[in-house]
Order: C-alpha cells, then structure tokens, then sequence
C-alpha cells in the first residue's frame, strides 16, 4: 500500500511532508491526517530541522476531507462531526500553532474546502499557475470546519472571506495573490523547487532569531504597539545574547558573510 503521506528531512535542514493521494486530490482521511500531525510534532521536536514545507502529490494539493470520513456515525450526527473534528483534523492544527520554525506552503494546485484551511495554515504560502482556491464548504451545507473563519478574514478582510465563504467560488492563482493569501506565483514546474531554495535559506540561517520573530510576530496581533515594544523586550535580549548574534557582528565588522550555526 502506498502511503498517504511522505516525510522526508534532508541534509539541507529542509523537512518536507507530501500530501500523497494524488487519485483523490490529496483528500485526507483520518490515517493522513495523524501522520501529519506526527510530522509536525517531529519537526518540533527534531533540532536538525530548520524549515518546513508542505505540498501535495500529484495535480491537487488537497481537497479537503475524503467525504467517506464525513459520514456521521451512531444515534448523534453533531456530536459524531465534532469528535472527529477534534480527534481527527484539529490535531494538524495544534501542530501547526506548536511549530516553532518556518512553516512553508507550496500550493501545486487547487486547494479547497479544509485543503484550504491547511494552506492557510502555513507562515508562507507560494502558489503554482495552476493553483485555484476555494472554501467549498457551502455547497455542502457546511461551514468552515478547520479554521477557515478565523484565518480567511485576517488575510483577506471579513467582506471578501465571507464572499468566498457563502459562494464557495474559486479564486486563480493571480487573483490569491492579489489577495494576499499568497505571496508569489510560480511556474508548475518549479514551484517545489523555488520554495526548497527558501526553505533552505532560512533553515541555515540564525535559527533562534527566526524562531523569535515568528513567536514576537504572532503575540504581537493581540496586543497595541505600546504592548509589542514592551513584548520584544525578553526575545530581543535572547536573541542578543546567541552564538549568531556574535557570528553576525564579527562578520559584518570583518566584510564576510556569516556562517551561522543556530545557536
């Protein structure tokens, strides 16, 4: 049996975890999703690790859930969908909040209902030609199960994410630029490529200082700038006091460039 998901680290500092049923668009079920979580939680855990990206196998990058997952079982349909939920799909999620290093999403196609959630999920998302998105869940009856309203409306405002929410209509890979829930078009062809070379470039960079923007970044949204000067305070003085801090300045005052080495 090929399995649904592939997790490979290679020697770059780069994780990569691959969506890997192209047959069905990379649709997950509950095997796939408890290995991507598993990834993430490796990733964490791994110090080898500096960077990770997600994509997906195939023309799709995910479609969301494999509607056979969605049935409800037992004498509660409600609490049968929510115990999956929380069981099943919320786990990548909490993973994805947990993960402290660059966490990188590169969309090779289209990307709808909780395979957009997913995306959505990721520090930076970078998009093939060929990738659509869509939030799919309407034209099911549902709403947006795996984060969708709370992560769509941050990117692209509440009057657009709810015009996407309520049509489930499909945006192209120019219009999600235009939109901000991308940040660059690729070519198909060298997409994966492309977002490697950036995940490379941050995993050999000063780890900690990465690690410390994103934390600074994400505390900083829930507080006025008064709070986010105060609450880089504590980071900033860790991230003085590293070995790449030092490596930096020696470089600069000897013209070379700095060989990190995430300490």
């Amino acid at each position: 049996m090929v399995d649904a998901l592939l997790f490979e680290k290679g020697d770059d500092g780069v994780a990569t975890i691959t969506l890997n049923r192209p047959e069905s668009l990379n649709a997950f079920h509950n095997g796939m999703l408890a290995d991507w979580a598993a990834a993430l939680v490796e990733c964490q855990a791994d110090d080898s690790i500096g960077a990770v990206i997600v994509t997906g196998a195939g023309r799709a990058f995910c479609a969301g859930g494999d509607i056979n997952t969605l049935k409800p079982t037992g004498n509660n349909p409600s609490l049968s969908i929510g115990n999956y939920l929380r069981t099943y799909v919320h786990p990548v999620g909490r993973a994805v909040v947990a993960l402290q290093k660059p966490y990188l999403c590169a969309v090779n196609g289209p990307a709808t209902g909780a395979g957009m959630d997913m995306a959505l999920m990721a520090d930076i998302r970078w998009a093939a030609r060929k990738a659509r998105f869509a939030e799919t869940y309407i034209k099911l009856g549902l709403v947006p199960g795996d984060g969708g309203a709370y992560l769509l409306p941050r990117i692209v405002g509440q009057s657009k994410a709810l015009e996407m929410l309520w049509t489930g209509d499909f945006v192209d890979a120019d219009e999600a630029l235009a939109l901000g829930i991308v940040s660059k078009v690729c070519d198909d062809e060298t997409l994966v490529e492309e977002m490697h070379a950036l995940a490379a470039r941050l995993a050999s960079g000063p780890r900690v200082g990465i690690r410390l923007i994103k934390q600074v970044m994400r505390q900083s949204q829930n507080t006025d700038l008064i709070g986010a000067l105060d609450l880089v305070t504590g980071p900033m003085g860790v991230a003085t006091a590293t070995d790449d801090a030092a490596e930096a300045i020696n470089a600069f005052l000897e013209k070379r460039a700095p060989k990190f080495t995430g300490q």
